[in-house]
């Protein structure tokens, strides 16, 4: 079983963030560079794969999660195995997830303290425990998802900016002109302001999918936010009721820290016993001749 550690601001013996992110890396084999990237998950069930064989299954690990629900799957696969081994420490996925700084230093120093007192020294190869599985770095939470690119932008101003340089270059008369202004600007104008109307109405339809989409993705997560607090707070309330009423709190606690993989297992076992009960059961009532 685990030793369980407890560590406040006052105790905590903090590492920067660049020598926590080399010790993550060293002891991994990893190409992380910010401590943020830890938000996936996926470094977490490694180290209790490491500190604790048999405890968590790496093929259920999404080492290439890229997206927020495959970064909750890991910590769920997390909180799994810290029950197999009686950890206390209750996880903040919620904010672990969204990938702010202060939040995931915070954890990877609590989980420091915590690999420290439980590691005793042995052998550990990282890759040949990933089974060939390319441990990405997660992208950096940083980066904005739906900022237009920049070509875009500079794809709308070009035309603009190659009628000003045609204009600046194509009326040069050699001697004075009796024809009439309008008759030079006319073939330059045209052309360009054609051109530039249609690629202004494609980036206004663009920004108008892409606000469509913002819109969409915050209602999804006020929704997910929505149940994942109500699925802590029966945690937290299985959690406080201890050994009363043993059997219906483990198997409340098991439904919430089951994955995808044994839902689906276990719906299976359910559909076979089905049939099962089909095939045995006899009519009772016959008619008599």
């Amino acid at each position: 079983m685990a030793v369980n550690v407890y560590s406040t601001s006052i105790t905590q013996e903090t590492m920067s963030r660049h020598d926590i992110t080399a010790w993550v890396n060293d002891i991994l084999s990893l190409n992380y560079t910010k401590v943020e990237q830890l938000s996936s998950g996926a470094a977490y069930c490694q180290f209790m794969d490491l500190l604790f064989p048999g405890c968590i299954g790496l093929k259920k690990v999404k080492f290439q999660a890229k997206l927020e629900h495959e970064y909750i799957h890991n910590f769920k696969v997390l909180q799994a195995s810290f029950k197999r081994v009686n950890v206390d420490k209750i996880i903040p996925v919620e904010k672990l997830v969204k990938g702010r700084f202060q939040d995931n230093l915070d954890f990877i120093q609590w989980f420091k303290k915590f690999f420290d007192a439980n590691y005793d020294g042995k052998e550990y190869d990282p890759l040949q425990a990933r089974q060939g599985q390319d441990a990405i770095p997660p992208p950096d939470p940083g980066e904005q998802i739906f900022n237009l690119p920049k070509k875009s932008h500079q794809a709308a101003s070009s035309p603009t900016a190659g009628g000003t340089r045609v204009s600046a270059t194509t009326p040069k008369p050699s001697t004075p002109s009796s024809r009439p202004s309008s008759a030079k600007k006319l073939p330059v104008i045209t052309t360009p302001a054609k051109g530039e109307k249609e690629l202004e109405a494609q980036v206004t339809l663009l920004n108008d999918q892409l606000n469509t989409i913002k819109h969409a993705l915050e209602g999804v997560e006020k929704e997910r936010d929505f149940y994942f607090g109500k699925l802590r707070e029966v945690e937290l309330i299985c959690q406080e009721q201890g050994e009363e009423n043993t059997p219906f709190v483990d198997r409340l606690m098991e439904v919430l820290y089951s994955t995808d993989d044994q839902e689906a297992a276990a719906e299976g076992e359910e559909e076979e016993a089905d049939q099962v009960v089909q095939e045995d059961e006899v009519p009772e009532d016959q008619d008599e001749y």
